[in-house]
């Protein structure tokens, strides 16, 4: 159930992630003025148009299973944990822990899922990087390429370790992100239950189980989460794209590779050439889709978990 509800949640915000990536990955000046513009070229690109925003598409499916089921599970296992070790908390199994110690688990949860996610985002970078487009025909190495043949090439150029790169933008992403998420949505679900802003630590100790909320409860917990994962930590996430795409940048506009650069060199290049706003470059159409892709998954998640309970 944890990879269906992942797998709905990308097939909905998959078109605004390819944007995001080009948004975040374009070269210096930038090539695309903003969303609309990044979404006008792809769609009159050589390469297929609409079908090119779904570029790459199984990559991040298998990620999205892999990704949401992580993170459901750690999450788990980490509250399970905090259980053992602090026998003071509640013990139940549907009781809620502190606020504090589900901001805990989240980024528990974030960074043991980095570890997978990171070789996942790296294919699909490089899948959605645009192969060209009409303002600058720049044609790329991955053109007509499949996620094989771009772990092939991967692998051939820069052995195993080459998959994880961008593992730091990714780590702080994720352990941030997840704590932001699961803590946005455990929070607002506190607080619609009870509209008089209660102590978290308080009513989660209580030792009654609560009642499932309801689904529109559920939405918008969803929703606020799905924007404080992506808005708080998105300067990592960009860096990260970066650096995974930076060689093809370098293969297309200059006609040899780069030395790859760390993820603080990168970082403040990016600072130095386009400030904070390059940073958050991409941001906004991020944060639009991951409203109600996150909504989604928790609506799914909660629905599952309690027809199999």
């Amino acid at each position: 159930m944890r990879k269906l509800a992942g797998s709905i949640g990308k097939l909905i915000e998959y078109p605004f992630d390819t944007i995001k990536v080009r948004l975040q990955s374009q070269p210096y000046p930038p090539i695309y003025s903003g969303p609309l513009d990044c979404f006008r070229q792809s769609l009159l690109a050589p390469e297929g148009g609409l079908q090119s925003l779904y570029r790459g598409i199984s990559a991040p499916i298998f990620g999205a299973a892999i990704e949401t089921s992580s993170l459901f599970f750690s999450y788990r296992v980490a509250q399970s944990a905090f259980q053992n070790f602090i026998p003071s908390l509640p013990q139940g199994k549907d009781d809620r822990l502190p606020l504090g110690v589900l901001l805990t688990c989240g980024a528990i949860s974030g960074a043991a899922t980095s570890l997978l996610l990171t070789p996942i985002e790296l294919v699909k970078c490089k899948l959605q990087y645009p192969i060209s487009t009409p303002a600058n025909g720049i044609s790329q190495t991955y053109k007509n390429h499949g996620p094989l043949k771009v772990i092939t090439s991967v692998f051939r150029d820069h052995g195993i370790r080459g998959f994880w790169r961008g593992q730091l933008g990714t780590l702080i992403r994720e352990t941030g992100g997840s704590a932001a998420w699961f803590g946005s949505y455990e929070g607002v679900i506190t607080m619609l239950r009870n509209p008089v802003f209660p102590q978290y630590e308080k009513t989660s100790i209580s030792t009654q189980k609560p009642s499932p909320s309801p689904i529109h409860h559920q939405l918008l917990a969803g929703a606020s989460a799905g924007v404080a994962y992506n808005f708080l930590f998105f300067p990592a996430d960009t860096i990260k794209s970066r650096m995974q795409t930076e060689e093809l940048g370098a293969l297309s506009l200059k006609g040899k590779n780069q030395v790859q650069s760390t993820f603080w060199r990168s970082g403040a290049e990016l600072w130095r050439q386009q400030g904070l706003r390059g940073l958050y470059r991409g941001c906004g159409i991020t944060v639009a889709r991951s409203a109600p892709s996150s909504a989604v998954i928790f609506a799914v998640y909660e629905g599952l978990s309690g027809w199999f309970r």
